[in-house]
Parts: C-alpha cells; sequence; structure tokens
C-alpha cells in the first residue's frame, strides 16, 4: 500500500497524465492518499512559511484539508455541472481525489530550509500544482480541450482568491487600528 501511494506521488510530480486515467488508482485508498498528500502539503508549506514567520504547523494541515474540499468543490462544479463536455460524467469524489494527487508538487516544499529557498520554492511547487490541477482536471472530466482545463482551474483559481481576499479584508476591517480616529 505504501508502494501504491508513494508511485501516486512520484506520478504526480511528474505531471504523468495516465496517473488520472488508470481507475487502479481511484480505489478505495485512494481518497485517503489524497487527503495525506493534502495535509503532509499543508504541513510542507508550513516547514517553508516558518523559515521566515512562525505559522502554526497544525493549523496548516486543517488549512490545507478545507483548500482541498474547495477546490474539488470548484473544480467539479465549474467542470462538471456548469461547463462540461459530452463525456463528462465523474463523481465528486473521483475529482477531489484528482485535486489531492495534483498536490503532491507541494511536498518539495519541505526543501525550503532557508529564508533564500522559501520564495523560489513555493513560487515553483505553486506553479507545478497549477498544472498539475490542470493536466487532473483534462483527464479526470474528459475534457478535450487543454484550454478548457486551463480555464475551468484558472476560473476555481479566481473564485478562491477573491473568497479569500473577500475574508481576509473583512477580518481587517475588525481590527482595533481600523477604530482609531
Amino acid at each position: 500500500m505504501f508502494g501504491q501511494f508513494l508511485n501516486i506521488i512520484v506520478r504526480s510530480i511528474k505531471l504523468d497524465k495516465t496517473l488520472y486515467k488508470d481507475n487502479r488508482n481511484f480505489g478505495e485508498a485512494a481518497i485517503y492518499f489524497a487527503g495525506l498528500i493534502m495535509i503532509l502539503d499543508g504541513l510542507a508549506g508550513a516547514v517553508a512559511a516558518n523559515t521566515v514567520i512562525k505559522t502554526a504547523v497544525a493549523m496548516s494541515g486543517l488549512t490545507a484539508i478545507l483548500t482541498w474540499f474547495v477546490w474539488g468543490l470548484f473544480i467539479y462544479v465549474i467542470g462538471v455541472k456548469l461547463f462540461p463536455d459530452k463525456e463528462t460524467k465523474v463523481p465528486f469524489k473521483k475529482v477531489l481525489t484528482a485535486v489531492g494527487f495534483a498536490h503532491a508538487p507541494g511536498l518539495l516544499r519541505f526543501f525550503a530550509v532557508t529564508p533564500d529557498l522559501m520564495i523560489p520554492i513555493i513560487f515553483l511547487t505553486q506553479f507545478w500544482i497549477f498544472a498539475g490541477l490542470i493536466i487532473s482536471t483534462k483527464q479526470v472530466l474528459n475534457l478535450k480541450s487543454n484550454f478548457k482545463s486551463f480555464g475551468i482551474v484558472f476560473l476555481a483559481f479566481l473564485i478562491i482568491a477573491f473568497l479569500s481576499i473577500s475574508f481576509v479584508m473583512s477580518k481587517m476591517n475588525a481590527l482595533p487600528i481600523n477604530n482609531i480616529s
């Protein structure tokens, strides 16, 4: 089982599109593998961030799980419900699993052990994850176009970014410093 987990990680990091076509990778344990990848991705991000600022490691793992569900939900709704191709008939669990697998490049953030390495590694892995999401979306949703897959992932990203910025800005208005006249 551990060998299968490592195989999924390596194939995801290599951006191997056949990873998402092989139904053996979406068996009983797949959702747990995807969840574990997301938790490890969150922990790796916390380790990378801790080279510059103190970050709550446990909170990063929890945030990674939430992020996983949000990415999966938006890709599912946009790709399966709003803009499906004729062959797009896939359950949410498979989309969620593919999104988790696509985050495997984020595990490389464990190598950001110095402040000088943090920013380049985070940016590189973030673009790598984005590429993995585009590949996984195209394969899992049986899309014919790379452009459509990019559009689905990019639209999901824009919605997530808007919601995140809105949330942060609403919390900033609640800060005591904003009440100073």
